[in-house]
């Protein structure tokens, strides 16, 4: 008997993943390096404990009070105006984009991205069936407006902009994306998984574009929040797309665990965001370090660096990997990133770089 045969367009392709291996030092995935506190611990138990009585019953299938939540966290941390009717949220930001482009995607639709940029997102396109077309960015890894120009010259349907990009860490510029917005009547998905840890000062697209049909800021409590674990993302758009996102979800896809989680979260922000201020200072220290042993470094308003050049990288990843640190061998050839750290662990990755990269 033979095996069913898989779609076409897969054969070949590999799971998406980095390496998940037991050591001391884990840098690669740009996970937040802090553990949730006794207390946002104890506040995850209550609320649990609170939903546990009536898991025999589906969970807000629209999650209004976690969308509420975000809504004012979000209207709080960009500056920008948003209720409960702008935000939509689902399993991780992953989930969430590809809601957006089952929706404004599909058969005879082209999403134009960036490049380098998130690998994920042509995944998204192929799961979607979603021609995928990119373009470069220029030299430090920036998008220029002539590569706005480029872009819109495909006849696009959706143009994604990652900032900061992923793996990059480069901020898109206020005038580039203001550009692309004006010229551009599609749909904008403005991907601010690592907004957080920009630079003070340097704005969202939220408070920008807020009130714009055709702008997506997509946003995450992955990073940030030190949830990783929980799997959860929410974009922050028009009303319209948020119908558009109910109509291709799956059924009650946000457990009613889930939402308990994010909200007890939420209570916890200025906290969380207590420790986005000491990864700043480590990534900027971090990079000035980088650079002063002669390394290249992109400009990073993430948490982590892109650097090198290495003739072999991957004897670098390697190195260090023997050395108990972990990082991720991504990104244009020739560079390695590294996620921020606890103070100890970039010590700790400072001290293996040098002994592995004499």
């Amino acid at each position: 008997m033979t095996s069913p045969r898989v779609r076409d367009d897969l054969v070949g392709q590999h799971a998406y993943g980095a390496p998940q291996l037991d050591v001391p030092v884990r840098l690669n995935v740009n996970e937040n390096p802090f553990a949730p506190s006794a207390a946002l611990v104890e506040t995850i138990a209550r609320e649990v404990s609170n939903v546990a009585r009536e898991l025999n019953r589906y969970p807000d299938r629209d999650a209004v009070a976690l969308r509420t939540a975000l809504a004012d966290y979000v209207t709080e941390e960009s500056g920008g105006s948003v209720s409960v009717d702008n935000i939509w949220a689902a399993n991780g930001s992953n989930e969430v984009m590809h809601h957006l482009l089952a929706a404004y995607g599909g058969p005879g639709r082209t999403l134009v991205t960036f490049v380098p940029t998130y690998s994920m997102y042509e995944e998204y396109c192929r799961e979607t069936f979603t021609q995928f077309k990119t373009v470069p960015r220029d030299e430090t890894f920036a998008v220029t407006i002539e590569a706005i120009d480029q872009a819109i010259a495909l006849n696009p349907d959706i143009v994604v902009v990652c900032s900061p990009n992923n793996p990059t860490g480069t901020v898109l510029e206020p005038e580039v994306l203001n550009h692309l917005v004006s010229q551009f009547s599609g749909l904008i998905i403005v991907d601010e998984a690592y907004g957080e840890f920009r630079a003070p000062g340097t704005p969202s697209a939220v408070a920008t574009y807020g009130g714009h049909s055709h702008v997506v800021v997509t946003r995450t409590m992955s990073k940030a929040f030190s949830c990783a674990g929980l799997r959860l993302g929410y974009a922050i758009a028009h009303p319209d797309v948020v119908a558009a996102c109910k109509l291709v979800r799956l059924p009650y896809h946000l457990s009613a665990v889930s939402q308990a989680v994010a909200r007890a979260a939420l209570e916890h922000s200025q906290e969380l965001l207590s420790q986005v201020d000491l990864l700043r200072e480590e990534r900027d220290q971090l990079a000035q370090w980088l650079l002063e042993h002669n390394y290249s470094v992109a400009p990073s308003g993430a948490n982590f660096l892109l650097f090198g050049k290495f003739s072999d990288r991957h004897q670098i990843w390697q190195g260090l990997l023997d050395h108990g640190v972990l990082i991720r061998e991504t990104g244009p050839e020739g560079w390695l990133r590294v996620s921020i750290g606890t103070p100890q662990e970039n010590e700790i990755f400072r001290t293996a770089l040098i002994s592995v990269d004499k």
